[in-house]
This record gives C-alpha cells, structure tokens and sequence, in this order.
C-alpha cells in the first residue's frame, strides 16, 4: 500500500506542477475569473501559479509531503473563490462557460482533490492511518 501512495503524491505533485506551470504561459486562460474585488487578476494568477508550482513540488520530496499536502488543501480551499466567481457570474473560461451540471461536477471535483490531498499528507479525517504505517 505505501507504494501506491506514493504514486499517488508523485502524480499528484506533478499534476500541481503542471497547473502552476500553465499560469506561466498561459495567464489569459485564468484571468477571467478572479474576483474583480482582488485586483490586478495576472497578479494573482501568477500568485497562485507559483504556490501551485511549489507545493507540488513538495508532493515530490517525501520529508516535505505531509506539508505541502497540507498547503494544497489550503489552496484549493481558497481558490474556490474564483470558481465561485465563474459560477455567479456566468464567466467563461478558455471561451467556454459552464452549465450548472458542470459547476456541480468542478465542486464535487473540487473536493475530491482536497481529501486526496488531505489523505495523502495524513491529515485527518486520514491520520489514524500514520500509527499502522510505522
């Protein structure tokens, strides 16, 4: 089982990187849907881009994975807004808007990616699975 978690982190960490990597080169794509209220929306793409970029890499490093599974838990939580923001407000992404089917499956998707996140650093509701592992 320890060999198919870290599997999972290191796709994880590398699907993350990716992401982050794509705030880079391609800002246009994210712009639209950070929240007006923040500003400078490049800014923030590349903010976010970069955190996307350094937790991953975390994922990758195995003394810094419980941390960085941590920080994209955070993360997602928190860039939540602007998937909220494109929802709302009807905000097209990449030139394509979605329906509510679609925003009811990004949510779920969401989520889904927290909890792995969250399973993979340990963290709870995942924790109790530390003391069997050593």
């Amino acid at each position: 089982m320890k060999i198919m978690n870290e599997i999972v982190a290191i796709i994880f960490g590398l699907f993350f990187i990716n992401i982050g990597i794509q705030h880079f080169l391609d800002p246009q794509w994210f712009e639209p849907i950070v929240p007006l209220i923040l500003g400078d929306s490049r800014f923030w793409v590349y903010f976010s881009g970069f955190f996307e970029i350094i937790f991953g890499i975390m994922m990758l490093i195995k003394p810094l994975r419980r941390y960085g599974s941590l920080g994209i838990s955070i993360m997602l939580i928190v860039l939540y807004w602007a998937n909220l923001n494109m929802w709302i407000n009807d905000i097209p992404i990449g030139g394509t808007r979605f329906n509510l089917f679609e925003h009811i499956l990004r949510f779920i998707m969401q989520i889904l990616l927290i909890l792995i996140s969250l399973y993979i650093g340990k963290w709870p509701p995942f924790s109790k699975d530390i003391s069997r592992e050593k």
